[in-house]
């Protein structure tokens, strides 16, 4: 977009060159312009009122949102239960009620014109990081994640630690514990008791259990333990931090939920209060952006499929009532196929290469 002062200064110059013998055409593509430009701007006063684009009046497009209609998505948006969450999850928590507004596009343009469009939540908003490196599952029971981590007591150097194992295909807590000392007896007695419950002994195909590169969790009575299961275990590359970035997303999760006391836990009794609300609606109630926004319980027990299937039946309804509104196809809720630590390892899962073949013992 040319300036009026510009375009006159331009047309001058264009015009003494012409005069002196120059062709039209050949000056106004030294200027940068076309004859046609040239015209135009002669024709339709472009040399005296300048550019009028920027003050054109544009009509409303006939399927632009109407007032009421985004006063409604920010009243659902600013609603007690959706105040934290973004529009990527109120949409499919609609969507499971049988409820559609508007895309999550809207929803986000409306939001940005109100000045409410940022990160919501107790966390800093997430930056890039460098993709870990580990197994494939196709699904649940093949690939265990387990972790520690430090839950602060209110007495200063104080800490409960909480053990947690997490199947990577659906994201359930499979297991769980937390105790008072960091030993490996309870990371012993976890697993034996998350083996028992997931019905370890009757698989054909054990799953293989990642873990960082802890001294607890690299014991010689857990690993006895693991070769008496059947259970391969895997490890963390040494000073990598992103290895196991599933669990750590999720004690990232659990210690940002509005629950998780700011000044640490009064007791062990109050930790675990506190574990199994987390971790109850961690598995039943939280919609995981990683599958889908569905619960990781309905995923790991195969309910992601129907209610998948729902939403886009939904979607196909909204689009068909008013197809103005889509310019393209409706969102995507196909469920989430293969899960991987390492994006790396996306040729592997094309190729079929075996899981053992890059395991570390």
């Amino acid at each position: 977009m040319i300036a009026l002062k510009d375009r006159q200064d331009m047309v001058r110059l264009i015009e003494q060159a012409h005069a002196d013998g120059a062709r039209l055409h050949k000056a106004c593509k030294e200027a940068g312009i076309d004859v046609r430009t040239l015209q135009r701007w002669r024709a339709h006063a472009g040399l005296v009122h300048g550019d009028r684009r920027p003050d054109a009046v544009r009509p409303q497009p006939a399927h632009t949102l109407s007032v009421d209609e985004r006063a409604q998505l920010v009243a659902v948006a600013n609603a007690p239960r959706f105040a934290d969450q973004p529009p990527a999850r109120i949409v499919p928590a609609l969507a499971d009620e049988g409820i559609y507004l508007a895309s999550e596009s809207s929803f986000q343009r409306v939001l940005r014109a109100e000045g409410q469009l940022r990160h919501r939540g107790r966390a800093s908003a997430p930056s890039r990081r460098r993709e870990p490196t580990t197994h494939v599952a196709t699904g649940p029971g093949q690939v265990w994640c387990w972790d520690m981590s430090y839950l602060p007591a209110q007495v200063v150097g104080r800490w409960f630690y909480l053990y947690l194992i997490m199947d990577l295909y659906s994201r359930k807590i499979v297991g769980w514990e937390i105790h008072e000392t960091d030993d490996s007896r309870h990371a012993v007695a976890l697993l034996k008791r998350t083996s028992l419950a997931e019905g370890i002994h009757a698989m054909a195909d054990k799953p293989i259990l990642h873990r960082d590169n802890g001294a607890t969790l690299k014991a010689t009575t857990v690993l006895a333990l693991l070769h008496w299961l059947g259970i391969k275990p895997s490890y963390s590359r040494p000073r990598v931090s992103d290895d196991n970035a599933f669990v750590e997303s999720l004690f990232k999760t659990a210690k940002y939920r509005p629950e998780f006391p700011a000044r640490g836990f009064a007791d062990l009794q109050a930790a675990r209060q506190w574990g199994r609300r987390f971790v109850q609606w961690y598995n039943c109630e939280h919609l995981h952006s990683g599958i889908r926004y569905v619960t990781p319980a309905q995923r790991h027990a195969g309910q992601d499929l129907a209610i998948l299937q729902a939403r886009h039946k939904l979607y196909q309804r909204a689009r068909a009532m008013n197809p103005a509104r889509w310019s393209g196809a409706t969102r995507n809720w196909a469920p989430v196929g293969a899960v991987t630590l390492n994006p790396e390892r996306d040729a592997a899962i094309n190729h079929g290469v075996p899981l053992d073949s890059e395991m570390s013992a």
